[in-house]
């Protein structure tokens, strides 16, 4: 009875799984949508250490400071830029993630049972949780990118509309402009999504006795293992985003006239901005990150066990 909750999500069948996943993150996309939008203009921030007239990285504009300025200069609408290609991406991350986490779990019970020997639950978790964020992040990070893109665009329009953006960046940066900054995105979701899955799965049972207006402890849950692993692998998601807004246009995003060109791949990157702007940079943007990550993972798990679970009861009276 009580593996039931945790053997659910993998054991739907493969079409209440992917609709469960896809339901869950366009919930989730639709509640974080301006702190995500906020975290990318701070992340985008640029402070140079050497330059005596840049602006001293305790002074930078913090969050009620870009939220402010955003709302002034942008109006309400400006903390949904983006939210096209945001909408396309958690509909498919969520989709591909939980398909691939489902699908790896069936994989290594499978070998475990023909080998006859028996894979810790902790273990089986963060395998199939990193091999499902590597999937989800590889097939859905062009819609990434542009998300990235419009959120970074200020009063200035860098691309006038979805379909304009992708024939601007196919015509002058090739296919390849489509995948800047993946190799980031992959480092940081392997540890992140192993981490989550597995923290998740050890406190799930733990937090079952949590009443809460949701009627369980998933949410909790939910929110602890997310906050832990995003703090573990923020400095990837800097880097991504750095290296995401690169190419002919980088100039005429938000923060992008000072940010430099960044070509030495993941690791150079990192290190040149620990050694230009000091390694608080690698963290700018953290807080908003933890405040999206603790709503969004609780809002994600929460609809996407709901979701499969009315699913399931679906089919059942079928």
């Amino acid at each position: 009875m009580s593996s039931e909750p945790q053997a659910n999500r993998y054991k739907g069948t493969r079409t209440q799984v992917v609709t469960a996943g896809a339901v869950a993150g366009l919930v989730s996309r639709f509640c974080i949508a301006p702190l995500d939008v906020l975290k990318i203009r701070l992340q985008l921030q640029y402070h140079s250490r050497a330059d005596p007239l840049s602006t001293s990285i305790r002074r930078a504009a913090g969050v009620l400071d870009v939220a402010r300025n955003i709302w002034r200069q942008e109006g309400i609408t400006g903390f949904w830029k983006g939210n096209i290609p945001a909408e396309g991406l958690y509909l498919s991350y969520g989709a591909v993630q939980f398909l691939a986490y489902r699908s790896t779990n069936q994989a290594i019970d499978a070998l475990a049972a023909k080998g006859d020997v028996t894979v810790p639950g902790t273990v089986k978790s963060f395998v199939a949780g990193a091999i499902a964020g590597t999937a989800a992040t590889t097939a859905t990070y062009p819609l990434d990118l542009l998300r990235t893109r419009f959120a970074a665009q200020g009063t200035e329009k860098v691309y006038t509309g979805l379909l304009a953006s992708i024939r601007d960046i196919t015509r002058h940066e090739g296919p390849a402009g489509f995948f800047r900054g993946l190799t980031a995105g992959v480092a940081q979701v392997v540890p992140y999504m192993g981490l989550f899955f597995a923290f998740y799965e050890s406190l799930k049972q733990p937090m079952s006795t949590v009443h809460l207006p949701f009627g369980s402890g998933d949410a909790v849950a939910g929110v602890t293992a997310s906050v832990f692993s995003k703090s573990v692998v923020f400095p990837l998601d800097t880097v991504r985003k750095r290296l995401q807004v690169q190419g002919p246009t980088r100039s005429k995003f938000v923060g992008g006239a000072r940010i430099p060109v960044y070509d030495r791949g993941v690791m150079g990157t990192m290190g040149m901005i620990v050694r230009r702007e000091g390694w608080r940079a690698l963290y700018r943007g953290l807080s908003v990150s933890l405040i999206k990550a603790a709503p969004a993972s609780a809002v994600t798990m929460w609809t996407y066990e709901r979701a499969l679970h009315l699913l399931q009861g679906m089919k059942t009276v079928e």
